[in-house]
């Protein structure tokens, strides 16, 4: 009985981690045999490991990534030009503490999506907040923000959000409204946070891509003078997936 006072003191204090492990300690006799002190730490370490595990899930779930990629299956042998070194340190997400940008371009299917997911959930892993948005799809989002009345409050979600991932970018020409609201965010973000942009276009047409001279310097400068590049090459990777019957 006197167990299940204690089991449930803990619940109460929000100590999920640590009643976990005392319940795992009570029906193992072998940890009976460990000092107060052992055992004590391994209630902390238990409880250090649950925390550490919702917060991931938090952050993966806010994160919205469109696929559930990892850095770890990053696969090197596709002839795509990524380099194992340049990968190891975008891994690190130093370059995110450090509110630098990456721009991934290249062709369709060089897995522009895929790595980009997958060095955000390094980035989650890490313990940074993160968000993917295509960028027609973001576009949308503001366009209705705008209507309800919830444009500051979204916009002050992105600012604030350590990593952002802007997939599909120059996928279509973009209206004016659009480039002041794309200049609104990366304004907010310029040496605060840091975003990452994939792209089938390249660099050199992105001033074209968004359209209004003044604007387009502005973006890109703020965008572009900090920015890692990581450029793909090669035949698409989805020609060595098998086809479904």
């Amino acid at each position: 009985m006197l167990h299940q006072h204690t089991l449930a003191k803990l619940h109460t204090l929000r100590l999920t981690g640590v009643a976990a492990a005392f319940e795992q300690q009570l029906a193992q006799p072998a940890a009976q045999e460990l000092s107060f002190e052992e055992r004590f730490a391994l209630l902390l370490d238990q409880e250090i490991l649950y925390r550490d595990n919702c917060r991931l899930s938090r952050l993966l779930k806010a994160a919205k990534l469109r696929v559930g990629a990892c850095v770890e299956d990053i696969d090197y042998r596709h002839p795509r030009g990524i380099d194992r070194s340049f990968m190891s340190t975008l891994a690190s997400a130093q370059w995110v503490q450090r509110q630098q940008n990456l721009c991934i371009t290249g062709p369709t299917g060089s897995g522009k999506t895929w790595l980009a997911c997958a060095l955000g959930n390094q980035a989650c892993r890490q313990g940074l907040s993160v968000r993917y948005f295509r960028l027609p799809r973001l576009f949308e989002t503001v366009r209705i923000a705008h209507g309800d009345g919830t444009y500051p409050q979204l916009m002050h979600q992105i600012a604030k959000t350590d990593l952002i991932l802007l997939d599909d970018w120059g996928m279509q020409k973009i209206a004016a409204a659009q480039r002041n609201d794309l200049m609104e965010i990366i304004e907010d973000r310029h040496g605060l946070r840091s975003t990452l942009i994939a792209s089938q276009l390249p660099i050199e047409h992105w001033h074209e891509f968004i359209g209004e001279a003044t604007l387009a310097d502005a973006i890109l400068d703020r965008l572009l003078h900090n920015a890692h590049r990581l450029p793909l090459k090669g035949d698409s990777m989805r020609k060595n997936q098998p086809k479904l019957d």
